[in-house]
């Protein structure tokens, strides 16, 4: 029986993607691996099959999983020679590789609830790829602010310069032949891109480029399928269209497990009544800021790899006083580092999918051979010997991803937002009344504040705050006691994050895409 399907992204060639998957017999894993494809191509700057992968899903009997697909640190990678070249990771270049795991991540989802081959799935981004796209003003802005990265890198230059050398200007064709073989033949055998002729023309690629990662550190990759952190706490009406407070009306939060920082977004849920943040009640947003300012201390210096030794997962979730650990350097600004997909069928299956370069345009190289552009994930290893989330061969670097699903007894939510570091006070503030708001766009254009350092743009540690945003005054008061610097914000700022929402509610489906993206929400009618 046909389904329809919700569905945000912040790109509308995600969304003509979508369309078509559907409407060649696709479900809700389809559609969102239509639009996450294409993304890849028309935001290079933001996400690439070159990058990582992160998911959740819903199947219609309520269970939910965590796709992990977070590349690893090379076996060969020279811990010593990095950390006698300074105390932090480079922030780009090819040190800073790590195995990309986006297309076993597509794969994985596939097994997981797919309906359509790979290479039907794929089809509308190859065919993008081949033909063109048109420049976005996000990915043009993009360009102009890391030109001197995009000048430097052969690949790059190519792709993204006319023969000039002018960057290539917003509403220009960007074309990417190479990309479009790359993605045929992950089409036709995803595998290849980890242990065939593929693997071998990508790794030969990156050696010439100064990797250490090679055919075997590809090969050895695969997706995690683990089983998500959870929480469960009230729902909350966030406006007068919404339901009371009723007994025993819960929601239960489910969030990727480490190396994701999604247990940070569970430490801003869980610390407070979870219904009550973002809504703008007194005191609430400086309640939330608190709890941010723990979490981030937390996360910074509790994250790493489960695979490579025990995680303090009490301490990450605020459930136990910790003394303070090695705190990590700050982290350079991530800049259009993510994109988000959300997606929701009237059946209740649901995929909330993030994939990204990190930085934009990742490690600033864009591999000529395959058109990959690589992200730079490795930049958040730490070189501490003592931090759980250092450099190791084979190690998985700490995660910015953070995708959400939220469930109640009659309504399901896709949730997934861009911002780096600051993706769990994002979350936060909007997710509280994503479920009950009758008007989830007015929601996601709401102001909001976000906090972090070098991370923001910043050079020392900061609260943001745009315009208007709920509970400024608190804020700014609260901001003081943690030693927070205060910055106004003229307008509203990509820092304060690019959320895509989808949702099943007793009304129905709905979507929604942040204004402050380039990207649009829709419903899709099965066939």
């Amino acid at each position: 029986m046909p389904i329809d399907i919700a569905l945000a992204a912040p790109h509308p060639s995600a969304l003509a993607a979508a369309a078509d998957a559907v409407a060649a017999g696709g479900g809700v894993v389809d559609a969102a691996l239509a639009a996450a494809a294409a993304l890849t191509v028309a935001y290079p700057h933001q996400c690439s099959a070159g990058g990582d992968l992160i998911a959740l899903i819903r199947t219609p009997d309520g269970q939910v999983r965590a796709v992990l697909s977070i590349g690893a640190a090379a076996a060969g990678v020279d811990v010593d020679a990095l950390r006698a070249a300074g105390d932090r990771m480079p922030p780009g270049g090819p040190l800073t590789v790590t195995v990309p795991g986006v297309v076993a991540g597509w794969a994985a989802l596939a097994d997981l609830g797919g309906q359509l081959p790979l290479a039907r799935v794929l089809a509308p981004a190859v065919e993008l790829a081949a033909d063109g796209v048109a420049v976005s003003p996000g990915l043009a802005a993009a360009i102009l602010r890391r030109i001197d990265v995009v000048r430097v890198d052969p690949g790059l230059a190519a792709l993204l310069l006319d023969g000039g050398g002018t960057p290539l200007p917003a509403g220009a064709v960007l074309r990417q032949p190479a990309l479009a073989r790359t993605l045929g033949t992950i089409g036709a055998d995803w595998r290849d891109y980890y242990q065939g002729e593929l693997a071998e023309q990508f790794a030969a690629g990156l050696a010439a480029l100064g990797s250490p990662l090679t055919a075997a550190d590809l090969a050895a990759h695969t997706a995690e399928l683990a089983d998500p952190l959870r929480h469960t706490g009230p729902l909350r009406a966030a406006d007068p269209s919404g339901r009371a407070d009723q007994a025993g009306d819960t929601i239960t939060w489910s969030v990727a497990p480490p190396p994701s920082q999604g247990a940070t977004l569970l430490a801003m849920l869980g610390a407070t009544t979870a219904g009550d943040l973002g809504s703008g009640r007194p005191a609430d947003p400086a309640a939330a800021l608190v709890t941010a300012r723990r979490a981030e201390q937390r996360r910074d210096t509790l994250l790493g790899d489960p695979r490579m030794g025990p995680i303090d997962l009490d301490g990450l979730l605020l459930r136990a006083d910790r003394p303070a650990g090695p705190t990590p350097p700050a982290l350079p600004k991530p800049a259009g580092d993510t994109v988000a997909v959300a997606a929701v069928g009237s059946d209740g299956t649901a995929v909330t999918l993030i994939q990204s370069v990190f930085q934009t345009f990742g490690a600033g190289i864009c591999e000529p051979g395959t058109g990959l552009v690589l992200h730079n994930r490795g930049s958040v290893f730490s070189l501490d010997p003592a931090h759980p989330g250092r450099l190791r061969s084979g190690a998985r670097p700490p995660h910015t991803l953070c995708p959400v699903i939220a469930t109640t007894a009659d309504r399901v939510l896709a949730l997934g937002c861009q911002g780096g570091r600051a993706q769990p006070w994002i979350l936060a503030q909007v997710a509280a009344d994503a479920l009950t708001t009758g008007d989830p766009a007015g929601l996601l254009a709401r102001s909001r504040w976000v906090i972090g350092s070098r991370d923001v743009g910043q050079d020392q540690p900061s609260l943001l705050l745009e315009p208007d945003t709920p509970g400024a005054d608190a804020l700014r008061a609260t901001a003081a006691d943690l030693d927070l610097r205060v910055v106004q914000l003229p307008h509203r700022h990509d820092d304060a994050g690019h959320v895509q929402l989808a949702r099943l509610t007793p009304a129905g489906l709905d979507a929604a895409s942040d204004p402050r993206a380039d990207g649009a929400s829709t419903i899709l009618r099965g066939s």
